[in-house]
């Protein structure tokens, strides 16, 4: 597959596999979580249920940024992998806990973009709460979701992105 981002330019390897492998690898070493990706959507018509959500800006030869967004149950789920801990409610250590999920990802994405020799910078990851969350991006750039199944639910990581 490729991935259109400006007129007659391409991206391969695609985003897609950046951010699939990116989230196993860090649900496997370091949630210690089995995850299922699913389906991947294209465009901002996909509804997630989300009551939190923590995303990462990125600039460089691509902006945007990337987006996770889960429900209570699967954030509290994934904080209390990591941290051998149970949570009922979102608190500093589950706000803590998907920003850095959302950072590790970005981090992932960033090193296969820059083996594709693209130049990327990544910001520092701000987390809100709330319910019916959407984050935007770029506004004429592309959007790439894909949700996760994990014990307890599914959570979405999201790109909005174009080319500078």
């Amino acid at each position: 597959m490729r991935l259109t981002f400006a007129i007659g330019e391409r991206l391969e390897p695609d985003l897609e596999k950046y951010i699939i492998e990116s989230t196993t690898e860090i649900f496997e070493t370091m949630v210690f979580m089995e995850l299922q990706p699913g389906k991947r959507h294209m465009g901002s018509d996909i509804d997630m249920d989300a009551d939190i959500a923590s995303c990462i800006g990125f600039g460089g030869d691509i902006r945007g940024l990337i987006g996770v967004h889960c429900p209570l149950d699967v954030a509290t789920g994934i904080t209390g992998a990591m941290l051998g801990m149970e949570f009922d409610e979102i608190t500093d250590d589950v706000k803590d806990a998907i920003g850095e999920i959302a950072n590790m990802i970005a981090g992932g994405v960033k090193t296969g973009l820059t083996g594709n020799n693209k130049d990327i910078q990544l910001a520092v990851p701000s987390t809100v709460c709330g319910k019916s969350l959407r984050i935007g991006g770029p506004a004429r750039g592309s959007s790439l979701v894909i949700p996760f199944t994990v014990d307890g639910g599914t959570f979405y990581v999201e790109m909005r992105y174009m080319l500078s």
